[in-house]
């Protein structure tokens, strides 16, 4: 049964992602090559003080590596969840599932699209909000630089994803288009990631994801913190109470920096420091609240 879903999408489909990869190194050069070209004045600070900003649309060499690095280690570790998820997703879909919806309809395609979509707005939210999960997603966060190369700085650790999209083939959605909905997913947000693209038209805004919104996201300015989680549409964001518009450029990366380029100092850094505060927290309540608080929290009481 598996074999014959996964042959009713087209070859080059299996994998939009090792598709587009090739056009996602190009895409780069381009961006680089105008930032050197068109030089942006690099101003003196974010509003209110506080550290510089990057040149606009710019990019540094140790930076845009790191980014290139952690995608392409994203690219094994996706795929090992993925096989594991795909073996969970099957029993769903064949024993679970109260019917089974047809893997070569065009509307089952459109379901798993936004379907994903859907649950990738959740997923998102919550890496925002549990520091455990955080821990996973903060290396994608944690460029100060803004561009095409920072939207390949993925994380290596998926599993909390692979919960969120298991309603899918549990209402009968074939887990080969949940794979291919997040692909078409990533494929889509890796052009959100510039400052080369200003507003869109109007109607676009409202609706899709766009460069505008997502800079908001990827913003370290308190009014741009946990906003703005849509992969695709932005319509969850308006529905759910999280969207921000842009107001000013934002400062990029993670409110205290990580200060490395090291791939495994960018991936691992939250979790070390989740066990540090755990090892000196005084109670279980405290040291739950470290791990399954929101990134940032603290025990009410001075002096821990």
């Amino acid at each position: 049964m598996l074999a014959d879903l996964w042959h009713a999408i087209p070859e080059p489909l299996h994998d939009p992602v090792a598709l587009a990869a090739p056009f996602f190194l190009l895409f780069i050069g381009i961006e680089a090559l105008a930032a050197r070209l068109l030089e942006d004045e690099e101003p003196a600070g974010r509003p209110g003080g506080g550290r510089a900003h990057p040149a606009r649309g710019g990019y540094e060499r140790s930076d845009a590596l790191a980014s290139i690095g952690a995608g392409a280690v994203s690219v094994l570790t996706m795929t090992a969840w993925k096989a594991l998820g795909l073996l969970g997703y099957s029993v769903l879909f064949a024993y679970v599932a109260p019917w089974q919806l047809p893997a070569d309809a065009w509307w089952t395609w459109a379901v798993a699209i936004v379907g994903v979509d859907f649950t990738f707005y959740w997923a998102h939210r919550v890496a925002h909000r549990v520091r455990l999960v955080w821990a996973t997603h903060q290396a994608h966060h944690s460029s100060e630089y803004f561009n095409f190369a920072t939207a390949l700085r993925q994380k290596w650790n998926n599993s909390h994803e692979l919960v969120f999209w298991a309603p899918l083939p549990l209402l009968g959605v074939p887990p080969a288009l949940v794979f291919l909905g997040f692909s078409v997913s990533l494929v889509y947000q890796f052009f959100v990631h510039t400052e080369r693209v200003d507003r869109l038209w109007r109607p676009v805004e409202l609706v899709f994801n766009t460069p505008s919104h997502h800079r908001v996201h990827h913003g370290s300015d308190p009014e741009y913190l946990d906003r703005n989680y849509g992969g695709i549409l932005i319509v969850w964001d308006r529905l759910f109470g999280s969207f921000q518009p842009e107001l000013h450029r934002p400062t990029y990366g993670l409110t205290t920096p990580v200060g490395s380029t090291n791939l495994l100092t960018i991936q691992t850094h939250e979790y070390a420091a989740i066990v540090r505060d755990v090892r000196r927290a005084p109670t279980l309540r405290d040291k739950l609240g470290y791990v399954f608080g929101p990134p940032g929290w603290r025990p009410e009481r001075s002096g821990v």
